[in-house]
């Protein structure tokens, strides 16, 4: 299966009747993730497709409403050298000599909860 009857099978599920160019979104998708952040590709589409609805935009108005968003990733303003975090390889330390017999992905799940900042209560 490719990405045109992947489209065409979501249309129907989704009981859209709409003309989609994929190129454009492909574009699109990777423009904004490789100049913003990895997941503002799928986001950006989607925004695409919520304001081309809500406009009632035809297939010309989509294309202009592309080229702003196009304009806008490609200018968006990062740091020198930034790296999407999402493509940052972290050092997974060596554990290889810890005995984990007998533990479950349970007491894992209540350390990260009493690790985490976020779950404490003021």
């Amino acid at each position: 299966m490719n990405l045109h009857d992947w489209i065409d099978e979501l249309c129907d599920v989704l009981d859209l009747e709409a003309e989609v160019d994929e190129g454009l979104l492909k574009d699109l998708t990777r423009i904004a993730a490789e100049n913003v952040e990895h997941a503002a590709g799928p986001v950006t589409t989607y925004l695409l497709g919520f304001a081309a609805g809500s406009k009632d935009a035809d297939p010309e108005q989509v294309e202009q409403l592309a080229a702003l968003a196009q304009t806008l990733a490609e200018g968006w303003d990062r740091p020198a050298g930034f790296r999407d975090p999402v493509d940052i390889d972290d050092p997974v330390p060596d554990d290889s000599a810890v005995d984990h017999t007998g533990e479950s992905l349970e007491d894992f799940e209540d350390v990260e909860k009493a690790e985490d900042p976020d779950d404490v209560e003021d």
